[in-house]
């Protein structure tokens, strides 16, 4: 690089810039340009002090931006999570802080005071500003309901920059028809309830379901709450993949309402659908259309309660010649016990039981009662919520 004496006009690159050696200013600057390969060339200004002293030099590096560091796509993506829980999800939340690295468990003291009300206490509440909360939910029973609701209501009041409910079985749902004047349909209720939870920084609370029961109480809920719908039959799908006859498989639906719940995403199945006939006093199964002949029949549905008509379809398929019989459902409620109805077929005996029979985790209590118990498995729902979180 070499100076020009400023009292010389600088030589121009263009015909077009001659004025430029006449402009005082551009006497006292000189420009000289850094080329190398990688970064592009950089233009640099050399200004004199003064007119009067050219001796004297500042060197001006060119505007840029600082780069930015590398970092890992999946921490670049990904958003903080702190995830609190009730007592009964323990062991869930723990599988979903197992999925990711970006969810964060915390703790609440679930007390109570003497008159058997709640006494609770948000450690760390202040930790929580500014960041993403997630609390996951289990109303098994009316007697946890209200102490949770103080802890949902709670939380996005602690300046948080969003609110998400897990609830992975929305419980009241099977109580949404209005048959006879003075029924009260309590999921409508407890739509209303949640669609009251305050609003936090982030604007409305997202609220995750899987499989609730009717469609149509999506509607049931508010403007102040987003509903986030989701299934577990993806993970039927991955676990039937793994089976060793996966290639005979055929589904069943023990009634018309599993059928038009699930049968897009099971298409690729053979299908078979069975319906409820009355006669007399009495409703019985029947087979409306399939064949479950030589075929490992899997039974879907989204929730079992007593099993009366899962073991009335496992009759009926058996009678029809299938090989094995399987069953799957979302919410494995099984109150009383009634998941001790269920017996293992002990390789091949459909009309006797049943090869596997898969639930998920939505329901803690029952996993503890069936875990480890033939012919049942269990699917945990921990990556589906995990993913879930990031939405």
């Amino acid at each position: 690089m070499s100076a020009i004496p400023p009292s010389q006009p600088l030589p121009s690159s263009s015909s077009k810039t001659p004025n430029k050696s006449r402009n005082p200013i551009f006497r006292n600057r000189i420009q000289c340009e850094l080329k190398n390969s990688s970064p592009p060339p950089q233009k640099w200004t050399i200004d004199c002090v003064s007119s009067t002293d050219p001796i004297h030099i500042i060197l001006k590096p060119p505007n840029s931006t600082p780069m930015a560091l590398p970092l890992d796509s999946s921490l670049k993506n990904s958003k903080r999570i702190c995830l609190f829980y009730c007592s009964e999800m323990k062991d869930l939340a723990e599988r979903i802080a197992a999925e990711s690295d970006a969810i964060e468990l915390r703790s609440i003291s679930w007390r109570t005071f003497e008159d058997g009300f709640p006494n609770l206490f948000i450690s760390n509440a202040q930790g929580v500003r500014g960041q993403h909360v997630a609390f996951l939910a289990s109303f098994s029973s009316p007697g946890v309901i209200f102490e949770q609701l103080s802890v949902i209501y709670a939380l996005p009041k602690l300046f948080v920059s969003s609110f998400t409910l897990v609830l992975p079985f929305f419980p009241t749902g099977t109580s949404e028809r209005m048959e006879d004047e003075g029924d009260v349909a309590t999921a409508f209720t407890l739509a209303r309830i949640l669609s009251n939870i305050p609003i936090s920084r982030g604007g409305p609370t997202s609220l995750v379901i899987f499989d609730i029961h009717a469609l149509q109480e999506r509607f049931y809920f508010g403007d102040n709450i987003l509903p986030c719908f989701e299934s577990g039959i993806p993970l039927l799908l991955q676990r039937l993949q793994q089976l060793p006859d996966s290639d005979n498989i055929s589904i069943a639906f023990p009634d018309d309402g599993a059928w038009k719940r699930f049968h897009k995403q099971l298409q690729h199945f053979p299908m078979i659908v069975c319906a409820k006939v009355r006669e007399g006093d009495q409703r019985i199964v029947r087979l409306k259309e399939g064949d479950p002949k030589g075929r490992h029949v899997v039974i879907v549905d989204d929730l079992v309660q007593s099993g009366g008509t899962l073991l009335e379809c496992q009759k009926v398929l058996a009678k029809h010649g299938a090989a094995k019989i399987s069953a799957y459902v979302t919410h494995g409620i099984f109150p009383n016990k009634s998941w001790e109805r269920f017996k293992h077929d002990k390789g091949g005996n459909p009309e006797n039981g049943m090869t596997y029979f898969w639930i998920t985790d939505s329901c803690p209590a029952t996993v503890k009662q069936v875990k480890q118990k033939a012919p049942f498995e269990i699917i945990s729902l921990a990556a589906a919520i995990a993913s879930a979180l990031q939405i």
